[in-house]
């Protein structure tokens, strides 16, 4: 899936109320200028939300209110109960940033949710088409008078947030005011409650390491930096879990649970609602005893005032990852001296690197998630001319088969089921009132995954049951050149992801087509979809044998057709003729590609013999699978689309150039 992620979609039902779903036959999208207004039927009234916030800022003599799309984890995913921009706006996008004056409300996203913004916002909300903060800031400057103080909760705002504010309103004569109390929640009447899911310990098969022994590495980590920290204060959610080995359900598709943890030489501290502790977990955690490997619980609503009693002792220093540290935690730890920081932690760099045990298992996983996605893909090839199916059945055919997988857990994410002009909107997923019917006359796009026991998986298909235009088939196989050209790059140990993602946009490039998303994202053993810090962003971690990464290119064209193809590889060690230590991909999703799609004479012969190797591994790998399973048919489904691509196909693959030389040259031989 697009990796800044796909927000869980949210019911707005269960937020405010009120119904979402465009009636097929309506215009779809706001128009704020029109006499009167017009409001499709999926826009939120947020008149009464609106009139109660700003009677919380009037008595705290703020002119602004910042409303972050987050949690106090600064996570990508997060609970109902934290989804204060739904609750605000209407807007159910993963990405996006409200602010609230006394008489104005705007909200920012960027390109991927513009459609939706419009869809879903009533025209109480300016929809500002951009995401940086130095573009709230102007706005800010020109809303808020000079003097006026703007209000945020420090526990949404990371470190980067707070001083990229600060330093946009810097000599602006505008101030800004961290304010203990959430001022959505406090006029959020029906805020859903902290969820009762206790935790459970991942079971011994599927991890080498305990929570014994990675507690030990880490502190290992801490005793060999040069700058000495005492203490290690991990904040993201999946650091907690990943320690542990354990895993929650606070978060809808992602196994986390509300935790914060405090590691020192000689202690453990878990912050948790210790209510959801059962004996059990108390005895696997040592709760009851006062060594190095025991630890203590503390309150979760404890941790800022526990942190600040701990910072007080002499000869602190606390070492926190800046990426996910909530400011109102980085606030307290003071003086300076008495804080060490790194962009990550070392939990979340540890846990990019996947041990032997953690390789094998999630690439098992994948191989039955692919029996998943071939099942889905052979029933949509025979059941869409039939003319009866919907994006929305399509969606729940695949979670189905998937929760027929051994270890099985439920979807990684709302899965991404998307035709014609839906598919053209990243993240859409179909509702009851906005699903589409398939036709063998539309492209379609599927972007689902799973969680096991094992491993988490995001896999995105894109297919045609019809005859794709000139521009479709062009546009598809640019994408997939793009995917290839990244999935076969060698490159050394260390390399960013950073400097080769423009591989994946290159053959889109060349004849002016892009996207608007990223090219790719981290993967783990049972965490959430989106793992960081792995990836191809600036901010991600160079890569390393061992690190799992999604390849995502893709192509939308607005209100016709979107294209994405998505795997995820595995990053292992090559021999070359001269060098050592150099490194490449090794794709672990196992399905094909829509072959009618593909227009070889765009491929290189290069790419036509790794898209032929890769379909050998398929069938190598997955054959077995699907006789294992008894899927007789979905293996001569497999072994079908799966043919090696022929002689002729890859002599077509000559470059234009080339060809018009050939030509030539025969011409010159008739002359002569």
């Amino acid at each position: 899936m697009p990796f800044y992620g796909c927000l869980l979609a949210l019911s707005l039902a269960a937020l405010t109320g009120n119904t979402i779903g465009a009636v097929p036959s309506e215009r779809t999208e706001r128009n704020c200028s029109a006499v009167p207004p017009y409001l499709p039927s999926t826009a939120v009234n947020t008149t009464l939300q609106l009139k109660e916030l700003r009677e919380q800022m009037i008595p705290l003599n703020i002119f602004a209110y910042i409303i972050p799309g987050t949690d106090a984890h600064l996570s990508e995913y997060i609970a109902p109960r934290d989804a204060r921009v739904a609750f605000m706006t209407g807007f159910t996008g993963s990405a996006g940033t409200a602010v609230v004056t006394r008489t104005k409300a705007a909200m920012w996203t960027d390109s991927r949710y513009w459609v939706q913004a419009e869809r879903q916002m009533d025209c109480n909300w300016e929809l500002e088409k951009d995401v940086s903060i130095s573009s709230i800031a102007e706005w800010l400057i020109a809303e808020v008078p000079p003097g006026g103080k703007i209000g945020f909760d420090p526990f949404l705002f990371s470190l980067k947030t707070q001083e990229s504010y600060m330093i946009n309103l810097e000599s602006s004569n505008r101030t800004m005011a961290s304010i203990p109390l959430n001022l959505v929640d406090e006029v959020w009447k029906e805020r859903p409650p902290i969820p009762t899911y206790q935790p459970e310990p991942l079971p011994n098969r599927v991890i080498k390491r305990t929570w014994q022994m990675k507690v030990e590495h880490i502190r290992n980590q801490m005793r060999d930096n040069p700058y000495e920290p005492t203490a290690l204060l991990l904040s993201a959610l999946d650091e907690t879990a990943w320690l542990f080995n354990l895993r929650g359900n606070d978060i809808p598709y992602n196994p986390f649970f509300y935790s914060y943890t405090l590691l020192t030489m000689d202690e453990i501290w878990l912050f948790i609602h210790e209510t959801r502790m059962t004996d059990l977990l108390k005895t696997y955690l040592n709760t009851s005893c006062n060594g190095p490997l025991c630890v203590k619980l503390k309150d979760y609503n404890s941790v800022q005032d526990e942190l600040k009693t701990f910072v007080a002792q002499p000869l602190v220093k606390v070492w926190i990852g800046t990426e996910y540290t909530n400011y109102a935690l980085y606030e307290v730890i003071t003086p300076q001296d008495k804080l060490m920081t790194s962009s990550y932690s070392p939990v979340l760099t540890t846990k990019a690197v996947k041990d032997d045990t953690e390789q094998r298992i999630l690439r098992d996983a994948h191989v039955r998630d692919a029996v998943a996605v071939i099942q889905l893909l052979m029933w949509l090839e025979k059941a869409v001319p039939e003319g009866k199916e919907t994006e929305m059945t399509a969606a729940a055919y695949v979670d189905k088969c998937r929760s027929k997988q051994k270890d099985n857990r439920g979807p990684s994410f709302e899965t991404i089921s998307a035709s014609g002009p839906n598919a053209a909107l990243a993240h859409y997923s179909p509702t009851a009132d906005t699903t589409r019917k398939l036709t063998v006359d539309e492209m379609y796009l599927v972007d689902s995954g799973g969680q096991y026991l094992d491993g988490t998986t995001d896999i995105t298909r894109t297919v045609h049951w019809g005859t794709p235009t000139a521009m479709q088939k062009e546009a598809f196989t640019r994408v997939l050149m793009g995917n290839i050209e990244i999935s076969r790059t060698i490159f050394p140990s260390g390399t960013r992801g950073a400097n080769m993602e423009m591989l994946g946009r290159r053959a889109l490039w060349e004849v002016g087509l892009n996207y608007g998303h990223g090219t790719g994202h981290g993967v783990g053993n049972y965490f959430g979809v989106h793992e960081w810090p792995v990836g191809f962003q600036t901010n991600n971690i160079p890569f390393r044998e061992g690190m799992f990464t999604s390849i995502e290119p893709g192509y939308y064209k607005e209100n016709d057709f979107g294209i994405r193809i998505e795997d995820v590889a595995v990053i292992v060690p090559i021999i070359t003729k001269y060098g050592h230590n150099y490194l490449t991909f090794d794709t672990v999703s196992l399905v094909p590609y829509d072959r009618k799609l593909i227009d070889t004479s765009l491929l290189s012969s290069v790419q036509l013999q790794w898209l032929d190797k890769y379909y050998e591994t398929i069938r190598k790998v997955m054959g077995p699978e699907l006789d294992k399973q008894g899927l007789s048919e979905e293996k001569k489904w497999m072994l079908l689309h799966t043919e090696p691509f022929a002689e002729t196909e890859s002599s077509a693959s000559l470059s234009s150039s080339s060809l018009t030389l050939i030509a030539l040259a025969i011409a010159l031989l008739h002359i002569i």
